[in-house]
Formats: C-alpha cells, structure tokens, sequence
C-alpha cells in the first residue's frame, strides 16, 4: 500500500471475541487479526475504530492497549455495538448502518479501510454491502495468517471498482452469453425483438421457479424452447427430476385425469394396476403442458390446486400425493379468449400468466431463415448421417423465396424443417441444386394454397360489416381490410383494450421500454373512426 501521508488512514473493523483474545505472554507468538492488521511496516495506520459487543470490554481495552504498545501511532478507539443476535441479519445490518450513518467521515483527509476478517459472517456480509454502497466509503481489507498461524499475519486490499475486475466480468459475460446461444440452439438468430425476448427468458428461467406460459402459432418452437430451458436449468442445478412433455390435446374423457393425476388400482373399470400420472413422474423436475388450452375445466382445477400447493387427489384415492415441479404451459390459442367463452378458468390462468413470453412464427423472423437452413441442415446430417450442402445458386433462390410474401410458412419452422429434410433427401451427390429448390418452392405454395380458409373473403367482409358501414369498406385497401378484420377479431375475444393490445403488440412491444399497448390499439381504430366501445357492441 502506498505511503501517501497527505491522507490519514483509518480501520474499521469488529473485535474478535475469538482470534483476538490471550492475555499471557504467549499472545504475542500467535496471530491475532486486529493487533497483527497494525504491525506492518508498509501500512501505517493513524486511527483503529473498534466495533465490540458490551460483554467483551475487557478484552477490548486490551487489544487496544496491545495496538498502541506495537504502533505508537495508532489511536484507537472503542465503539461498544450490541445486538441481541450477531447472526441476525436484519438487526445487524441495521446497526451497522446507524454505525455508518451517524460517523463522521472526512473523506477529503481519511481513507478507509474496512476490516472483514472478524466478527460472524453476517457482520463481515454487512460490513461488505455497506462499503458496496458507498455508505462506508472505504476499501474492504482482508488479513489473514502466516504459515504456522504467526504473527503478523498478511492483509490484502480488496477495491470494489469492479472494473479492475475484467476477468471476473468476462466470466459473467461469457457464461451469459453460452446460456442465450443455448436457449437458441446455437443458432445465431438476427430478429432484434427475438433476442430479446430470449434474453428475458433467460434471466426470468434461472431466476424463477414459477410457472412459465409459451404462446405462439404451432410450429413456433414452444416445445423446443421449454426443453432447452430444462436443460439450463439442470445444468444450472436447480432442478434434479426429469422433463415430462404431455400434449394436452391428446388427452381426452376420463382417461385424461388418470393420464395426469394417476389412479389407484380398482378405481374405475378396466384399472387393473395403480398409475402414479405424469404430474408425479414430474417431482423435482420440469412438468410442459402443450396446448393447456385443451384441458377439460376439472383438470384445470386440479391442476390449479397442485401448482398452488404441490398436492392433488390421485382418481380413486382418498389419500393426496405431493410433488413439487415446475411448470412451463404453451398454447398456440387466445387463453383469455378461452376464458371469456367459459373454456378456460380465470383462476388457472392468473396464476399461469406471471410470466408470459409470446413467441412469434417465422414469418415474422425473416431475417432468421437463413441461419435456421444452416442448423437444419447440420441437423439432418446429424441424423441421417450424410453431410448435404446448398450450392450457391440453389441457397440464393431458395432464401429468395423464403423471404418473399409468397412464402407464408403457416407451419412455421416444422415447414422449413420438413423442405430441408425433402431437398436432402433427394439431392444427389450431398449437393442440393436449383432443380430441388423449385420443386420443393412448388411444392410448398400448393400446400400452402390447398390450407386457405374457404369463403375467407365473405368472412372478413361480415366481421368488417359488424363495425363499418359499406361504403367505408370499400375505401378500404385489402391490405387494409385484412388487418383490420384480425384486431377486430381479437378485440371482440378480449377482456379490455390492454389485453387486445398485448396480443396484438406481442412482438414489437418487447422493444419498447413502456409498452403502453391501449394507447397504440386505440390510436389505431381511430384512423378507421372506430372505438373500443363501438368494436364490443357491434
């Protein structure tokens, strides 16, 4: 430590009922943190302010007396500080911070220098977040002792100015990033609002045991992405059970409580053996419910009661079972919506709504086709075996498309898997051509034509007509008239302009900082001189 005498340097630190104490001449052959901190040479202390508990003035007067006999120019002085429980956290940091508040600190004469080797963890944990935030203004010293426990000891000086502190940060930084490009599958996704909404998903899966509900169209990518936040957070180790996927759509009748709270033997006609149900195979790990939305209202329920209290009724039993996992829901349907038609309880989806990320179709990630072909690709080679390219015209023509209006990809990225897996499969020589991009661009627009709603037109022209006059209508543009059709749709299916909104929004309004969703849906039906009022009472 440097030797600049224009400032006085100043200890605070706690007595050590403990590492401070001897009172025969053996003392002195012994490390004794306080007294050892004011015997080096190259630190020169002017002021020793010792925190003690009122039981142990005796010992503190004489470690004072030691500190002057050793350093002559050390004042010290003794600060008796009592709390009821020294491992208390709240009493502690409470006194301590009176302690801080109420000293007089002289920075512009004074440095300090906060002695963290004493006292119980909980007054070295305090003393910590005090000079943290600056209401001890001071650096942190460690002492410790030299080989076979003698004295004086070595101290170290600890900054908090966290950029000396590259490598540590790096570190941080570094693993954060592994964890993003994990939840991605390692693909270097370009779509801003995407990467942003991982990186939420991100901080809210390791910092979070509460549900979690994916919303998306089918083919998003919600059960992809609910099995990557699994495995970071196995290997994060907060989780130690299994992942258990049910795809609630295939659970129908009375088959479907047995398939998700299991039964006891005899319960019903054909239970011949007991089943514990996928709920308790989940204990201890991560249950995913896809399509929760299809859930009859019982098992909605139950299910409510065993995310709340972590017990539910197997069928046929009169005895509860317990099991404590996390639950991660998808649906690729309006769940508000399901609650207002009385499909859905409005109690379940509270709780399932702490944290909602919508996840949007890969028509609304354009710019994230390309790296996605390159993981397919790597993906079917991984699979099959065979290693299979695009040449370069082939990729340009093939993301040309893929880029363009013609390609809807209502299948999202199970469409873009599935032309992959086709083109592959036929190229020959491991080398995909132009002749298997156009037909398989061929392909993809008949099936994306023979999936078109009959009669849409006439649909949307009785929703528009439910709100606008005729000859409103007609001044409208397609483009604008299906638009408008799809917010008028929601709004009707929503409980207030904000749930409209956030549905609507769902993706741009990750961007913003204040989402303020009513007021952009309401500035929007007004440029067709429409209310959210006269939308519902339509």
């Amino acid at each position: 430590m440097s030797k600049d005498r224009k400032w006085k340097t100043v200890v605070i630190g706690f007595l050590g009922s403990k590492l401070d104490s001897g009172r025969d001449a053996d003392r002195w052959h012994q490390w004794r943190p306080s007294v050892g901190l004011c015997q080096h040479e190259d630190l020169v202390i002017d002021r020793f302010d010792l925190l003690h508990a009122s039981g142990d003035s005796k010992l503190a007067e004489l470690v004072a007396g030691d500190i002057e006999s050793v350093s002559p120019e050390t004042m010290v002085r003794l600060h008796p500080h009592d709390t009821s429980d020294p491992w208390d956290f709240e009493q502690v940091f409470s006194g301590l911070y009176e302690f801080a508040r109420n000293y007089p600190f002289r920075t512009d004469e004074e440095q300090y220098l906060i002695h963290i080797s004493t006292g119980t963890h909980v007054h070295q944990i305090c003393l910590f977040l005090l000079a943290e935030s600056r209401h001890l203004p001071g650096r942190l010293i460690q002492t410790s002792p030299s080989p076979r426990n003698s004295w004086p000891g070595v101290y170290r000086i600890i900054d908090l100015d966290l950029s000396r502190y590259d490598a540590i940060a790096t570190r941080f930084a570094s693993q954060h990033a592994d964890d993003l490009s994990f939840l991605k599958s390692g693909i270097k996704t370009r779509n801003p609002a995407f990467n942003t909404l991982i990186e939420r998903i991100e901080r809210v899966a390791i910092a979070s045991r509460s549900p979690i509900l994916l919303t998306g169209p089918t083919g998003a990518g919600k059960s992809q992405l609910a099995r990557r936040i699994y495995e970071l957070k196995r290997r994060r180790e907060q989780l130690q059970g299994p992942l258990i996927e049910v795809n609630c759509a295939t659970l129908r009748g009375d088959s479907a409580m047995s398939a998700l709270f299991g039964h006891t033997k005899g319960a019903f006609t054909g239970a011949s053996t007991a089943r514990d149900g996928l709920m308790l195979a989940a204990d201890g790990g991560l249950l995913f419910l896809d399509e929760i939305g299809e859930l009859g209202l019982e098992q909605q329920a139950m299910l409510l009661r065993a995310i709340e209290e972590k017990h539910f009724l197997p069928v046929g039993a009169d005895r509860e079972v317990s099991s404590d996992f996390q639950l991660i829901a998808g649906t690729n349907r309006s769940l508000q919506s399901g609650v207002v038609a009385g499909q859905f309880r409005e109690d379940l989806l509270a709780r399932i709504d702490l944290w909602t990320f919508a996840l949007p179709g890969l028509a609304n990630r354009r710019e994230d086709i390309e790296p996605n072909l390159e993981f397919e690709l790597v993906a079917f080679e991984r699979s099959q075996g065979t290693k299979v390219t695009l040449n370069r015209e082939a990729k340009a023509r093939f993301l040309e498309f893929a880029m363009s209006p013609e390609a809807v990809w209502r299948g999202n990225f199970r469409d873009l898997s599935a032309a992959v897996t086709r083109m592959a499969t036929l190229a020959q020589s491991g080398r995909i051509t132009l002749v298997e991009v156009n037909e398989e661009v061929e392909r993809l627009k008949r099936g994306w034509a023979s999936t078109v709603v009959p009669d849409q037109e006439t649909t949307r022209a009785s929703s528009l007509s439910d709100c606008l006059s005729q000859s409103q209508i007609d001044q409208l543009d397609l483009f604008d008239r299906v638009q408008l059709e799809e917010v008028i749709r929601v709004c009707k299916q929503s409980k207030s302009l904000s749930d409209a909104g956030r549905i609507l929004f769902a993706s741009s309004r990750l961007t913003k900082q204040i989402p303020n969703d009513a007021d952009r849906l309401r500035k929007y039906l007004a440029r067709f001189e429409l209310s959210w009022d006269r939308v519902q009472n339509a």
